[in-house]
C-alpha cells in the first residue's frame, strides 16, 4: 500500500497542489494541506481501501484539513482583522463544491507561476517546484545555483504572487500571446529536467516528460492557433520517442547515430511529424518550430547514415539568428562537422571554446573530443575527454566519457 501511495504521489501531487492553491490562494497553505492529505492517506487507505478517485479524495481531504487549520488559527488570532480574514477564508474554502475537486488547475497554475511580474528564473523554478514536484535541491542542481539561493528565490516568488494579488487564472485573449513565451519556456524546461535528469543516475524521468507533454497538449487545446505551442509539443514528442533507445541494458548512454531505431516510438514520431508540418505550414517561424524541424529530420531518417546533415546545419543557422546562444552555436558546429567533415566543425568549436562562454558545459569538450578522435588526434582527444569527464555530473555521462577516454588512450599508446 505504501508503494501504491508513493506512486499516486508522483502522478497526482502536482494536480492536487494546483487545485489546493486555487482553493486556498496561498502556496504555503496549499503545500501544508497537500502533505496533510497524503499523511491521512497513509493512515486511512490501508484500513479503508483506496478511494475510487484518489485525486478528488486528496483534494477534499487537504481542503478540509486546511479549513480546520484556518479556523484554529482564527481562534488564536490576536487581532480582530486577522480573525475575520482567516474566518472568511475558511468559510469560502469550505463552501467550495465537490465538483471542484475534479478540476485540473495546472494550466491556471502555470500561467500564475509564469506571470511577467516574476523574473524568468523565478517563473521556471516555481513551475518546476509546484507543477512537477521537484525538490528545491533538484532545481538548484539543475540551474547550478546554491541551494539557499534557490530556496529563497522560490519563497520570494510565492510571496510576491500572494502579496501582489497576481490572478490565478488563464489570461484573456488580449494578454495570451505576450504571456505565452514564458509559459512555453517553463514547459520545455520541465521536459528537459525529465529527459536529462539533473540528479542521481537516472537518465530519463518519464513522469516529468509525460507531465510536460500533457501540459503541452493543454496549451495546444487552449490555443489551437498558436503554432509555437504546437511546435513545442512536436519537439517534446520527437525527443521522447527515442527514450527507450537512449540507454543500453547497463544504463549507459547510446549516441543518436548508434541507437536502435526499431526502439523509437513510431506513434509519437507520426504525431510529432504531423505537428511539425502543421506548425511550419501555418507559421510564423519561431525557435520551437526550427528545433522541431531539426528533430523531424532525425526522426525521418531510416538510418544514421541517411541523416540530412546539411539541412540540419541550415536549420541551425536559421535558429542562431533567432536565438544567438553558444548552445545553438555548439549544435550548429557539430552539424557542420557531420556535413563537411570534422576539421570544419572543430574550427568552430575551438573558436567557441576560446570565448569561454561554455566553460562549465561538459558537452563542448565532449564534442571536441569526438571530432579530434575522428581526426586521429588521440592525445588531444584524450585531453578533451578528461576535461569533459571532470565537468559531467550524471553517472551515465561519466561512464560514457570514461569509456571514450579509455578508447582514445589505447589508440594513443598504439600510435606512440
Amino acid at each position: 500500500m505504501g508503494m501504491m501511495i508513493e506512486q499516486i504521489y508522483r502522478e497526482e501531487s502536482g494536480r492536487v497542489l494546483a487545485t489546493l492553491i486555487r482553493l486556498l490562494g496561498d502556496f504555503d497553505l496549499a503545500e501544508e494541506a497537500l502533505q496533510d492529505a497524503f499523511t491521512a492517506a497513509l493512515v486511512q487507505w490501508p484500513r479503508e481501501g483506496t478511494p475510487a478517485n484518489p485525486r478528488a479524495w486528496l483534494v477534499s481531504t487537504g481542503r478540509n484539513k486546511a479549513v480546520d487549520g484556518l479556523r484554529r488559527r482564527a481562534r488564536q488570532a490576536a487581532r480582530q482583522e486577522e480573525l475575520l480574514r482567516l474566518s472568511r477564508l475558511a468559510d469560502h474554502v469550505a463552501e467550495e463544491g465537490e465538483e471542484s475537486m475534479l478540476s485540473d488547475d495546472r494550466l491556471r497554475l502555470i500561467f500564475t507561476c509564469c506571470h511577467p511580474a516574476l523574473s524568468t528564473e523565478a517563473q521556471v523554478s516555481l513551475t518546476l517546484r509546484t507543477l512537477c514536484g521537484l525538490s528545491t535541491e533538484e532545481i538548484a542542481r539543475a540551474f547550478l545555483v546554491p541551494l539557499p539561493t534557490m530556496a529563497q528565490r522560490i519563497v520570494r516568488a510565492q510571496h510576491k504572487i500572494r502579496d501582489a494579488h497576481i490572478p490565478y487564472k488563464v489570461p484573456g485573449d488580449d494578454d495570451l500571446p505576450a504571456r505565452l513565451e514564458a509559459v512555453l519556456l517553463a514547459v520545455y524546461l520541465v521536459f528537459n529536467e525529465g529527459y536529462n535528469a539533473s540528479s542521481g543516475d537516472a537518465v530519463i524521468r518519464r513522469e516529468l516528460c509525460s507531465e510536460a507533454i500533457q501540459l503541452g497538449r493543454l496549451l495546444c487545446a487552449l490555443m489551437p492557433k498558436q503554432t509555437e505551442a504546437r511546435a513545442l509539443l512536436a519537439l517534446m514528442l520527437l525527443h521522447d520517442s527515442r527514450r527507450d533507445a537512449r540507454t543500453n541494458a547497463n544504463g549507459e548512454i547510446v549516441l543518436l547515430e548508434e541507437q536502435d531505431r526499431n526502439l523509437w516510438n513510431a506513434e509519437q514520431i507520426g504525431e510529432g511529424l504531423a505537428l511539425v508540418e502543421s506548425a511550419l505550414r501555418d507559421g510564423p517561424l519561431g525557435s520551437y518550430s526550427l528545433q522541431a524541424a531539426i528533430a523531424s529530420v532525425h526522426a525521418s531518417a531510416k538510418g544514421a547514415h541517411e541523416t540530412d546533415w546539411r539541412q540540419i546545419a541550415a536549420l541551425y543557422s536559421l535558429l542562431l539568428q533567432l536565438q544567438p546562444t553558444p548552445i545553438v552555436e555548439l549544435n550548429r558546429a557539430v552539424a557542420i562537422a557531420m556535413a563537411d567533415g570534422p576539421a570544419a566543425g572543430l574550427r568552430l568549436l575551438d573558436e567557441l571554446d576560446l570565448r569561454g562562454e561554455l566553460g562549465g558545459y561538459y558537452l563542448l569538450p565532449a564534442a571536441r573530443g569526438d571530432l579530434l578522435r575522428r581526426l586521429g588526434r588521440w592525445a588531444d582527444a584524450a585531453t578533451a575527454y578528461r576535461r569533459a569527464l571532470s565537468l559531467a555530473r550524471q553517472f551515465s555521462e561519466q561512464k560514457f566519457l570514461a569509456r571514450r577516454l579509455a578508447d582514445v588512450e589505447e589508440h594513443k599508446e598504439q600510435v606512440g
